[in-house]
């Protein structure tokens, strides 16, 4: 799949798929945990959707960042923890709120929004790592 801006977004690509060893199962609904990244709580997820196999997740962050919902890739997920309903990521707060600012839910079906999301959850973090 390519984007207008000819940046290609492949189902290869790890960000889109849960990490070996996250606790996630597959056909797991995810509707409802909470979200926590690295440095402290996010919000809840809203829902999980696919579109193109491009997994991510829609977290409404609440008042964290004054009502606003992100867009996270499920490669993002560090674990799930299914006793307490708890998702953490491998991702600061920061770095969730820096990402591209998600408005409506037909950015989550447009391949040029999903490729700018990607390209932000795969540069090299605050603390020399690369989510994912």
């Amino acid at each position: 799949m390519e984007s207008e801006e000819g940046n290609t977004v492949t189902i290869d690509d790890g960000i889109w798929s849960y990490a070996p060893g996250s606790g996630h199962a597959e056909g797991q609904d995810l509707t409802g945990y909470a979200v926590a990244a690295s440095d402290g709580t996010l919000g809840h997820v809203e829902r999980e959707a696919a579109p193109n196999g491009l997994r991510h997740l829609v977290v409404d962050s609440g008042l964290w960042v004054f009502g606003r919902s992100a867009v996270v890739p499920v490669g993002v997920v560090a674990s799930v923890d299914p006793a307490a309903r708890r998702i953490t990521l491998s991702c600061t707060r920061d770095e969730a709120k820096g990402a591209p600012r998600f408005r409506t839910d037909s950015e989550t079906r447009d391949p040029a929004y999903l490729a700018g999301v990607g390209a932000h959850y795969r540069r090299p973090t605050s603390h020399g790592t690369t989510p994912a």
